[in-house]
């Protein structure tokens, strides 16, 4: 593997273990997790890792997906009702790669088609697809008497967002609904709902505090990359939190902090409290 792609590939593993920029599935690392192009963006670079011991070849094309209301995604080929899709206004390379253990490749994705722009937002996914180079040892089965044999070979993938923006946003967030649960009476489980208003997506990251009826204040959970799409107007989330800290989740307060997480000065979007009894 050569200097460049080596530096690439320890790069997208330091994202994976630190900044959570980075995404990964299976022995597949992509940085960064989504593309957004505004203002006088015009092109964008992904890498494209295989963190594997095997060759595999990543396969890659667009797709649009519906964000529903419990964070899942389903795929979809018309847009709803203020949706527009991005995919026939950028243009990626390479469609295809080849990448053996630890090496990375970079793709590259440009804006197209500038002028047939109006204002708002224009959103795709694209999906890496690895399939495996070669069979792997365990995975065909012997022929049966009828001289079928079956061979099972797992695909992973990722799908990131590709974004344009087109104009000033006027995305508004509310945080409501806020509820402490306790699954199999040990484990809690923050509720929350997030309202969206405005003509743009919203993303960022989640960071819940307890405070103490005599006043101290310790982290009690987080959660990273936190989107609303539209034409979505609710989400539905529910983080995991802290149980090993001494943490009264029957007294004191929890405050919900959104913010951007793309920088190292994040901006708070919305917040909310929840008085625990």
């Amino acid at each position: 593997m050569t200097t460049p792609r080596y530096l690439i590939f320890l790069l997208l593993c330091l994202e994976i273990l630190c900044s959570g920029m980075a995404m990964a599935q299976g022995n597949l690392l992509l940085l960064p997790r989504r593309v957004i192009f505004e203002g006088s963006k015009r092109y964008e670079e992904l890498n494209l890792a295989n963190s594997g011991k095997d060759t595999a070849r990543y396969v890659i094309s667009l797709m649009h997906v519906r964000m529903k209301e419990d964070g899942g995604f389903e795929e979809i080929s018309q847009p709803d009702s203020g949706e527009n899709f991005a995919d026939r206004f950028i243009r990626f390379f390479p469609h295809s790669v080849v990448l053996g253990p630890d090496e990375s490749q970079v793709v590259k994705i440009q804006l197209t088609k500038i002028n047939e722009l109006a204002p708002g937002e224009y959103r795709s996914h694209l999906y890496f697809r690895a399939i495996p180079d070669k069979p792997l040892l365990g995975e065909e089965r012997p022929a049966t008497d009828s001289g079928i044999s079956i061979r099972l070979v797992p695909i992973f993938g990722i799908s990131i967002p590709v974004i344009i923006r087109v104009g000033t946003s006027n995305t508004q967030v509310r945080i409501s609904d806020l509820s402490v649960q306790m699954e199999e009476d040990t484990i809690p489980i923050l509720n929350m709902t997030f309202q969206r208003t405005g003509n743009m997506s919203i993303y960022g990251d989640i960071s819940v505090y307890y405070t103490s009826a005599d006043g101290k204040t310790i982290a009690a959970g987080t959660a990273k990359g936190i989107a609303v799409y539209t034409p979505n107007l609710a989400r539905r989330f529910r983080l995991t939190l802290d149980k090993n800290r001494g943490i009264n989740y029957h007294s004191g307060r929890l405050s919900v902090e959104y913010a951007t997480g793309e920088d190292s000065h994040p901006v708070r979007i919305a917040g909310a409290d929840l008085l625990l009894r």
